[in-house]
């Protein structure tokens, strides 16, 4: 049972179009409440909380972050909580883009303020939106320490050979075009909550070799080296790299060129249709693996297709990563279709056992709430299920920050 008594941390998640926010103790995760306020910037704005038995939701208007900040604070009130209450210590900013000066969390002050915003040059969609949750936030607690926790600082430290494209150097320097990732906070989260695991079994992880796949509406994978990330596969922003719910991933990037000439279509044209429109929901018309796992099931050609190209995208930067770290030692799933689509990991891993991976379809199949081992005792390599949980890493990251300031 979590400690009343015991330190709070507020985490905000400030999306383009919503605010996403979690009471909770970082100690052990035990939420006091969460909820959501969606449509940011409309009339029709909703929201809603949850609080162990108690509910509340409002309807109306949000005319921005710091809008949703102040709807926040009356749900709060709603369900006999209040966020004056002096056990919350901190507040945790999940920032999307913290470029190559962050590698850390760091509390907020005027400086970090408008680097977050300065930033927004490479994530405009989401820094300028969490500048606005930041301000919403310090206006309803001016004497908590604010952090920012960004989702790239884990892949601050790339060896360069993986941050850097083969772009024209000039160009790169002035345009700060290199490989960010994102989805940094997950992946930092599960590959220590492995090298945990792994060293209370007793095994040296000082070079465990991982591989860490997070696949949700968004994907992304990451090689993992010790406690260092070596590849990422998201880059300047996240549209590179795997296939997802509704963006291309790997794509020529001649594509836009091409749509230029012969189809007429502007750069914002082909912006939304490369992120918006293609992925799973472009091949199929289904983004969510729910349907698209029954779709598979019925014998729909579009569906089976497009989880063939997402499956193949899978083994291509496995195989990769592979090689990248020498070896591998540990494959983990997370995030909505890495912890919930059984089918996804069967065919991905189907026929590898020449590799060292042997999946053990009866554990694979088993649904389970907790990390748990789907690979058979007797495969090389350990394939897992890790459950993310990136708003308890943002709360512990903003607690240590506000213990130390």
């Amino acid at each position: 049972m979590a400690d009343p008594t015991a330190p709070r941390v507020l985490v905000i998640n400030s999306g383009s179009s919503s605010l996403k926010f979690q009471l909770l103790d970082p100690a052990d995760g035990a939420l006091d409440a969460s909820g959501i306020v969606e449509r940011v910037g409309q009339d029709n704005g909703t929201a809603t909380i949850t609080a162990g038995e108690q509910e509340s939701s409002f309807e109306g208007a949000v005319a921005d972050h710091k809008a949703a900040m102040t709807i926040v604070q009356s749900l709060f009130a709603d369900v006999g909580l209040s966020l004056s209450d002096d056990r919350i210590r901190a507040v945790g900013h999940r920032v999307v883009q913290g470029g190559a000066r962050y590698s850390e969390p760091v509390l907020i002050d005027d400086q970090v303020r408008w680097d977050i915003h300065d930033l927004g040059k490479l994530a405009p969609l989401h820094n300028y939106a969490a500048v606005d949750g930041i301000d919403g936030a310090m206006a309803l607690l001016p004497e908590v320490p604010h952090v920012a926790v960004f989702d790239t600082a884990f892949f601050t430290a790339l060896p360069e050979a993986a941050a850097n494209y083969a772009l024209n150097r000039d160009i790169a320097t002035e345009y700060k075009v290199r490989r960010y990732g994102a989805h940094g906070t997950s992946h930092q989260y599960v590959s220590r909550t492995v090298s945990e695991q792994q060293a209370a079994q007793g095994r040296d992880v000082s070079g465990l070799r991982q591989i860490v796949m997070h696949l949700g509406n968004g994907a992304s994978a990451s090689a993992v080296l010790g406690d260092r990330a070596v590849e990422t596969s998201m880059g300047l922003t996240p549209l590179e790299g795997l296939v997802m719910g509704t963006r291309t991933g790997d794509i020529d990037p001649t594509i836009y060129a091409h749509l230029h000439r012969r189809a007429g279509l502007g750069p914002a044209e082909i912006d939304d249709i490369l992120n918006k429109r293609s992925g799973m929901l472009g091949m199929c018309g289904m983004s969510d693996f729910r349907d698209i796992t029954k779709a598979v099931e019925e014998g729909d050609e579009a569906a089976s297709l497009a989880t063939e190209v997402y499956v193949h995208r899978l083994r291509k930067y496995l195989g990769s990563y592979t090689f990248v770290l020498g070896g591998l030692d540990v494959l983990t799933f997370t995030a909505g279709i890495g912890e919930n689509v059984p089918m996804v990991r069967e065919r991905l891993l189907s026929g590898l056992e020449e590799l060292g991976i042997e999946l053990d379809l009866e554990a694979n199949a088993a649904r389970s709430n907790g990390a748990r081992v789907i690979s058979t005792p007797q495969s090389r390599v350990t394939v897992m299920i890790v459950p993310t949980n990136e708003e308890l890493s943002i709360a512990q990251q903003a607690s240590e920050v506000a213990r130390g300031a």
